[in-house]
Order: C-alpha cells, then structure tokens, then sequence
C-alpha cells in the first residue's frame, strides 16, 4: 500500500514538471520575432541601344593664318612726303599708301632724258657719217681702213644709246617707287613712320612702313600626333578616307566663343615629315573668310572627320561602369535577372557613347540604377524607349505567368 502511494506521489510531481516546462516552452516561442522577408528587388531604368548613323571626328587645336602677309618696305630713299590710308582699313592691291619726296629722282630722270638725247643725236651724226664713207670709198676718195672706223662709230653710237635708254627707264622706276603702292589686297596695319622721316630703301635694311595680311581666304594650321597620322594614312589607303595630300578633305572650324564648328574649309596641305623634337605633323586647311571675322592668330577648334559613316549602337555614358582596364554594362534578361556585359567603347558623339562590341540591338540595358545592380542578382526594371522620352510600365514576365498558372 505504502509503495502505490508513494508511486502516486511521483507520477503528481512529474507531471507538475512536465506542464511546468512546456508552459516555459510555450512562452519562449511566443517571445521570438516573425521570420525576416527577403527586400524587393531593385528598382532601375533598362533601354535598348540606340541605333544610329555616325561619323568619328578628329579635333584638334590650331591658329590662323594669312595666306599672303607682306612687309611694306620702300625701294628709294627719301624724305617721306605723305601718307594716303587710314590705319587698320582694307585696301586693294595697287591702292596708293606713302609718297617719297621724288623731286631728286625726278632730275635725275631728266638729266637721264637728256643723255639719251645726245647719244640720239650722236647715233644720227655717225650713221650719216657712214653713209658718206661709203659712197666716197666707191671713188677711193676714203680707204677702207676709214669706213670701218666710220661702221665702229656707229656701233659705239647706238650702244650708247641703248645705255642711255635704259638709264631713263631706271630713273623712270625711281621715280614711280616714290608712291609706294599695296602690293596685295587685305587689311593694312598703322604706318610706323611718320611724314617727315628719311626712309631707307633698297636694301635689307628697309625702313618698314606698315603690314599687309590677306584676309579671304585664310589659312588654319594644325598639328596632329603620330597615331593620328598613322590612322589617317590606313583608312586612305584603304578607301575608308579622303587623303589630305591628294584630296579636298573636309574640315570643320570652331572659334573660342562658339560652340559648334560653323567654318568649313579643306585639307589642302599635310606637311613632307614629322617633327623629331614633338612627335607631330602640320596640317593646314583653307577656310573662305566673306565676312573678314576669321583673322590672322586666332585660335581655333579643328574637326576632321575620321572615316565614313556607320551605324553605330550608343548608350548613355552614365549606364557604363569600370572594371580595372574594362568597360562593362548590365544587361536585364527575360528573368529580370542582371548579367554583366563586357562592351568596347567608341568615342562619345552628341552626348551619347558609341559601343564598338558587346551589345546587340535588342538587349536591355540598365542606364540609371547602375550601382544598385549586381551579376545575377533580380532587379525590378522599367523600361524606357530608346530615346529616353518617357518610361512605360514595367514587365513582369515571371509575375504574369503565376497569375496565369493560377488561374488554371
């Protein structure tokens, strides 16, 4: 009996335990928190390239220059009589510009004239002279040891009046080098003598009185490097290019205060060698001027283009990223899933990157959110058209085939 009442007491004390701890039990699994959901996947903006025909450009920097610059120097000296421009105007070849006191030159002209009018009169006397030889030596009246004395006078005769002559017409020269006329067209600087001063001329040194530069048209030189020029040559020789020695490339000129190339011109000249010292070739283009804007010593921005045109696919700079020495996109496929895309890049063109490989007309590439996407990962696209107008609503190709199978 003693041994069923003590078996009672412990079955009530084990019970009371076992209650005991699944009370615990109970508690502690209330007190955990919910299980964490997985975040949403990330939102980003996919566009398909956009396909367009372009042309590669070429810039570089390069200066005016006139195509005919010349120095005024006199030919004659003398006291400087007058001046008949205005500084700084344009001017046409011939225009009169200084006048040289010719009072010197004009008597030395005429003393010139007047030397010539003896040696006339001299050639006239010895050619009579002659005549009357001749007939008189028929008769033996003279010997002939006399008429060739007589046919020598005249021959001395008629040197000097050819020497004569041409006296005259070196004074008549330096009579009309006292008007000092434009020799090109263009627009002249300031005189840089004043009425009054004794000018030097004749020699190399000249006293300079002003400049002339030509204006329209107008030269543009430029320096290009060595790859540029090795590219240039392939893409002429292989006929995807204009040669800027045998043809009229076009080129495209820029000024300081403009933002587009509003100046075109061509090629006309690519120097015979590259400079040893700066590992550069001078080009020069020639760019017509009808407005006189494009002056001498301008910098300018020069645009060659640098082959045909293609069709190229382009992206928005801002959807690449850099890996190390690679350029790579992402691209979203069917599953919403982001793949990484290794792309060559181009030059970037209205704004817009050229991709030379890696991508394909109708792959989706994800142009903003770039850095919320990694290899694999989901992202929640929207997608926009080529152009960037305006973004349509977004595919959810996997959500849709769940309410369709639901629907079943």
């Amino acid at each position: 009996m003693c041994e069923v009442v003590h078996m009672m007491r412990l079955f009530r004390c084990i019970s009371r335990y076992a209650l005991s701890g699944l009370l615990l039990l109970l508690t502690a699994c209330a007190q955990q928190p919910p299980a964490a959901t997985a975040p949403p996947p990330p939102k980003v903006t996919v566009s398909q390239p956009i396909s367009r025909d372009v042309v590669e450009w070429e810039e570089y920097t390069g200066r005016l220059e006139a195509m005919e610059s010349v120095e005024v120097r006199a030919r004659v000296n003398g006291y400087l009589q007058s001046i008949h421009f205005k500084n700084g105007v344009s001017v046409k070849q011939g225009d009169l510009l200084f006048v040289i006191d010719s009072r010197p030159y004009q008597a030395e002209l005429e003393r010139a004239k007047a030397d010539l009018g003896l040696a006339t009169a001299r050639l006239e006397r010895t050619g009579k002279d002659l005549a009357r030889a001749q007939m008189l030596v028929r008769s033996r009246a003279v010997s002939e040891e006399e008429v060739d004395t007589k046919i020598s006078d005249q021959r001395q005769a008629q040197e000097s009046v050819q020497a004569a002559r041409a006296m005259v017409n070196a004074a008549q020269l330096n009579v009309e080098f006292t008007q000092v006329r434009a020799p090109i067209s263009g627009r002249i600087s300031r005189h840089f003598v004043s009425i009054g001063n004794l000018i030097n001329g004749g020699t190399t040194q000249s006293t300079l009185l002003t400049t002339i530069v030509s204006l329209d048209p107008i030269y543009c030189y430029f320096e290009a490097d060595e790859r540029a020029y090795l590219k240039g040559m392939r893409q002429a020789r292989n006929g995807d290019r204009t040669n800027g020695r045998a043809g009229k490339q076009p080129v495209y000129v820029g000024l300081a205060d403009e933002e587009a190339f509003p100046h075109q011109g061509y090629i006309d000249f690519v120097d015979n060698r590259l400079d040893q010292n700066t590992g550069m070739i001078t080009g020069r283009a020639v760019l017509p001027n009808p407005d006189l804007l494009l002056a001498p010593g301008l910098f300018a921005r020069v645009r060659i283009p640098a082959g045909g045109k293609y069709k190229a696919l382009m992206l928005p700079p801002e959807a690449l990223g850099s890996d190390l020495s690679q350029q790579f996109v992402f691209v979203v496929d069917n599953q919403n899933l982001a793949q990484y895309r290794k792309v060559a890049m181009g030059p970037i063109i209205d704004g817009l990157r050229v991709i030379r490989d890696g991508l394909q007309p109708d792959d989706w590439v994800i142009v903003k959110g770039v850095q919320r996407a990694k290899t694999g990962a989901k992202v929640d696209p929207i997608k926009q058209d080529s152009a960037g107008s305006q973004p349509s609503p977004p595919a959810e190709p996997e959500r849709t085939a769940q309410k369709t199978n639901s629907g079943r």
